[in-house]
C-alpha cells in the first residue's frame, strides 16, 4: 500500500474533525486527571535539590552574581524552565510514530482523509489542556511558597512574547519529535536518536543551567531551536532579553516552526513513497 485517499473535505468538515478529535482525546485524559496533579507535583522535586545547590553555590550571599544571576534569579529560572518544559516536553510521541510505522498501523492515516500530523497535533493539544486545567492548582502551590524569589509583575508586552514563546515552543517541542519519529520510515528503530535529542535538549535548551553558561563556548547554541524549549520563555519573563529585542526572538522562534514543519511535510511525503504493508 503507497497511496493516500484522494478524498477530499470542505473546510468547515475539516474543523468538525479537529474538534472531534480534540473533544475525544480531552475526555480520554480527564480519566487520568490525579495522574497529572501528582506527577506535577513529584515534577518539582528536583527544584529542591536544584535550590540548596545554588544556595551552595552563592554561599548564602542574595546580592553575589553569577552571569547576571542572583540567587533569586536562578530559583526563579529553574521555577519559569519547569513551566516551559510543560509545554515543549513530548512524552511517547516519537516512539509512538515510529511504533505505528513498524506494526503497519500508519496505514490507517495513508487510506482515510485524516492527516497524520495534523491528528497527532490535536491529541497534543488536548493533553496539555487537560494537564494545566489540573496541574494549575500544585502550579499555583508552588510558585506561591517560592513568591520571594519570582520577578514582579512583568509589563504587557514582555507578558505578551512570554505566553507566545511559551505557544510557539509548545509547537517547536511537537515537529520535533514528531520528525524524529517519522526517520522510523527508513530505521526500524529511532531509540538512538530520541536519546541523542534528549541529551542535546537537556544541555542546549538551558534545561540544566542556563545558556549564558554554555554559549561563551558553545555560541551557536543561541541559533538552535532547543532553547526555545526552556529558555527564552524564561529569558523573557526574567528580563534576560531587552523588550527591543523581544520582536527578533519570537521572529526567529516563528522561523524554526516554519522550517521544522516543511521538513516534517517533506520526510512523511518522501517516507510514504517508500513505505509498503501487507495483511488486513
Amino acid at each position: 500500500m503507497k497511496r493516500q485517499s484522494g478524498m477530499s473535505w470542505s473546510p468547515a468538515a475539516a474543523v468538525r474533525l479537529k474538534w472531534l478529535v480534540l473533544r475525544t482525546a480531552i475526555e480520554e485524559r480527564l480519566v487520568y486527571r490525579g495522574d497529572f496533579a501528582f506527577s506535577t507535583l513529584v515534577r518539582f522535586l528536583p527544584i529542591v535539590t536544584q535550590i540548596f545547590l545554588w544556595s551552595a553555590i552563592y554561599q548564602d550571599d542574595p546580592d553575589r552574581a553569577l552571569r547576571g544571576y542572583r540567587f533569586g534569579d536562578m530559583v526563579s529560572y529553574y521555577l519559569l524552565v519547569m513551566l516551559a518544559r510543560a509545554f515543549s516536553s513530548m512524552p511517547g510521541l516519537s516512539t509512538g510514530i515510529a511504533t505505528s510505522i513498524a506494526d503497519g498501523s500508519v496505514r490507517k492515516y495513508l487510506i482515510q482523509p485524516v492527516d497524520l500530523l495534523d491528528h497527532l497535533f490535536w491529541h497534543r493539544v488536548a493533553h496539555k489542556l487537560v494537564y494545566y486545567a489540573v496541574a494549575c492548582g500544585p502550579f499555583a502551590l508552588v510558585f506561591w511558597l517560592c513568591r520571594d524569589w519570582l520577578p514582579g509583575w512583568p509589563a504587557w508586552p514582555v507578558l505578551v512574547a512570554f505566553v507566545a514563546s511559551l505557544l510557539m515552543g509548545f509547537v517547536i517541542g511537537f515537529l520535533i519529535e514528531a520528525w524524529i519519529g517519522l526517520v522510523a520510515f527508513w530505521f526500524l528503530e529511532v531509540s538512538s536518536l530520541i536519546f541523542i535529542y534528549m541529551m542535546l535538549s537537556y544541555f542546549l535548551s538551558g534545561h540544566m543551567i542556563p545558556l549564558e553558561y554554555l554559549t561563551s563556548w558553545l555560541p551557536f547554541a543561541e541559533f538552535l531551536p532547543f532553547r526555545f524549549l526552556a529558555y527564552t520563555p524564561a529569558a523573557i519573563l526574567l528580563g534576560r532579553i531587552p523588550e527591543v529585542a523581544l520582536w527578533g526572538e519570537l521572529q526567529l522562534q516563528f522561523a524554526w516552526i516554519v522550517f521544522l514543519l516543511v521538513l516534517n511535510r517533506v520526510t512523511f511525503t518522501l517516507g510514504v513513497r517508500r513505505y509498503s504493508s501487507w495483511g488486513g
